[in-house]
């Protein structure tokens, strides 16, 4: 399994594995998920990881139908501004391949903020740690399994 399925039953989180077949030629892999799961896009998030004026990474999750505002997530992590991540540098610190980022389990943990929509729901999706596989668990259980903070992260 992966780091990230290893790390929700360490901590006895309630969680469900969803399995999809990844297309390579998808534009959007979490548009790809929730089309593939049957789920309301805005119920499937994506980990996107930026970093700020002093090189420092964060993790925004957000609903993956919206664009991350660089300076909502700048604020929430407490700095001037930030911008997304170098891809290569991603991978590296976080241990996981672009499209299969997940907010659990990463090699490194970083500064997490997850978008305030996902309190809407009982439950959302977010990657599992690999193209392909999703785990469904509550924002609570989400928010506290790595430390994170909800706040408003989307680009009206």
């Amino acid at each position: 399994m992966t780091p990230a399925v290893n790390l929700a039953k360490k901590l006895k989180i309630n969680f469900q594995l969803h399995e999809y077949h990844h297309d390579a030629h998808s534009e959007s892999y979490g548009l790809e998920a929730a089309e593939k799961l049957q789920v309301e896009p805005k119920r499937v998030f994506k980990t996107l990881v930026v970093q700020d004026e002093n090189d420092k990474l964060a993790v925004a999750i957000l609903p993956v139908e919206h664009l991350l505002n660089l300076k909502k997530i700048a604020k929430a992590i407490g700095s001037k501004k930030a911008q997304m991540a170098d891809p290569k540098l991603v991978e590296r610190t976080t241990g996981y391949v672009l499209g299969g980022v997940s907010p659990l389990g990463q090699k490194k943990r970083l500064p997490t903020v997850i978008d305030q929509s996902a309190q809407h729901f009982a439950t959302i999706y977010c990657s599992g740690g690999r193209r392909g596989l999703e785990i469904e668990l509550s924002p609570s259980d989400l928010a506290g399994a790595v430390n994170a903070k909800f706040a408003d992260l989307i680009q009206e």
